[in-house]
């Protein structure tokens, strides 16, 4: 009995000990991998192509696809997630059969470390990819404890709807010549299964409750073919303080932002949503920001990305429009990336965290001019075509571009709603 005692009080103190080492030597104080999640209108080409290879409304149900992105692409993906979700960078490698991925997650406040560092190596097989390597920190984890972890995390996942459909739908993921290959099987049922999962029953609610404000506003406008989008973003953020007192300030500020996005630019939310065709809808209504009616759809749009996606991709998507209009558009314009960029600030502010959700809400709430939300920007070049934006700017990333778009922030930031 005495010997099974201290058996007892060796492990009582030997398992906290073991487990303190190894969170030890599993966080640190620096970041193995520090990037910044960058997205170039070019990136944003490069999707739009596959998006267009891929369009489900030419797939038919049961016939294998493919979609195959180069090393690039498949880095920039896997760092925006690390950035968006976790906090933090990544970087992953392939080689035939092989993927190397390394990361690094910003963890909470605690006494041992701020960063947990990732390395891992994994090569493909018939089913589940197995380890080749996996070191966390400093610690190096045992290849079979590594497997064992992969295959119970998957189990887990499996009781997921939204993983559900991923298992169901991708057939193969293989490496070869430095691209990433997803083979997957489109079903008929799969966008009704994505906008479920996309937008829970909660979600749908919280939505409907901005649509029957916003077709409300609609009867207390003034008179007219056209309104203020700030006409419309004061009664809707004034209800998203009243219902983010009791519940979650951020979703209500994304659902407010999505419902004026959708009405803005001229689409009904039962694209997302099909029961929101039976909702109540505001007559259709010229949106005006600083007398322009390009501007709100510019703003809006920014903003539902940011608080959806994220600013890098905003502002790329932004970009990428211009660029886009200089090669037979409209042309450049700066003032319209003003107005995206001006949209993906209060995106961002919208949600991102409860401090700054329910300030928003308080401060927009309260009532706000067009002057509030976008920056005098009519002195701004516009309509370039390609040749004379590069002749008078240099092009993206040149100094007189630069110059610009640093302009366009500093005068976005000067504005208190912003600060």
């Amino acid at each position: 009995m005495r010997f099974l005692a201290y058996v007892f009080l060796f492990c009582l103190i030997a398992l906290p000990l073991a487990i303190g080492g190894a969170a030890y030597l599993a966080v640190a104080d620096q970041p193995t991998v520090n990037r910044a999640a960058e997205i170039t209108p070019a990136h944003i080409e490069r999707a739009r192509r596959i998006v267009e290879k891929n369009d489900p409304r030419t797939m038919k149900a049961g016939v294998l696809r493919t979609i195959s992105l180069s090393q690039e692409d498949a880095d920039l993906a896997l760092n925006y997630l690390a950035s968006r979700y976790a906090k933090g960078s990544s970087r992953i490698v392939l080689q035939p059969g092989t993927a190397a991925i390394s990361a690094s997650i910003e963890l909470p406040g605690n006494p041992l470390g701020r960063f947990l560092n990732i390395s891992a190596v994994l090569h493909e097989t018939a089913a589940l990819p197995v380890f080749d390597m996996l070191q966390v920190g400093r610690l190096p984890v045992p290849v079979w404890l590594a497997d064992s972890l992969l295959e119970n995390a998957v189990q887990r996942l499996n009781t997921r709807e939204d993983y559900r459909i991923a298992s169901d739908t991708i057939k193969k993921v293989s490496v070869a010549d430095g691209r990433l290959t997803v083979t997957y099987d489109w079903q008929g049922d799969l966008p009704d299964r994505i906008k479920a999962v996309m937008l829970p029953r909660e979600d749908q609610e919280r939505l409907k409750a901005y649509q029957d404000r916003l077709a409300g506003i609609g009867s207390q406008l003034p008179g007219g073919a056209s309104a203020s989008l700030a006409d419309l973003l004061t009664p809707l953020f004034k209800l998203a303080a009243e219902r983010g007192a009791t519940g979650d300030p951020v979703a209500e500020n994304r659902a407010a932002i999505v419902v004026v996005t959708f009405f803005v630019n001229g689409k009904g939310l039962g694209a997302i949503v099909p029961a929101a065709r039976d909702w109540p809808r505001p007559p259709p209504r010229k949106i005006l920001l600083a007398g322009r009616e390009d501007f709100p759809q510019h703003f809006t749009i920014s903003a539902a990305i940011a608080a959806n996606a994220g600013a890098p991709l905003s502002d790329a998507i932004g970009l990428y429009k211009e660029v886009d209009d200089s090669r037979g558009g409209s042309g450049f314009s700066f003032n319209d990336i003003a107005a995206d960029r001006a949209g993906t600030r209060f995106g961002q502010l919208a949600v991102g965290n409860r401090e700054s959700a329910t300030k928003l809400q308080r401060q927009v709430g309260a009532g706000v001019r067009d002057a509030d939300i976008l920056p005098s920007v009519s002195d701004l070049p516009e309509f370039m075509p390609e040749a004379e934006f590069k002749r008078r700017y240099g092009g993206i990333g040149a100094p007189a571009y630069k110059r610009t778009m640093d302009d366009i922030e500093r005068r976005i930031a000067a504005l208190p709603l912003y600060r």
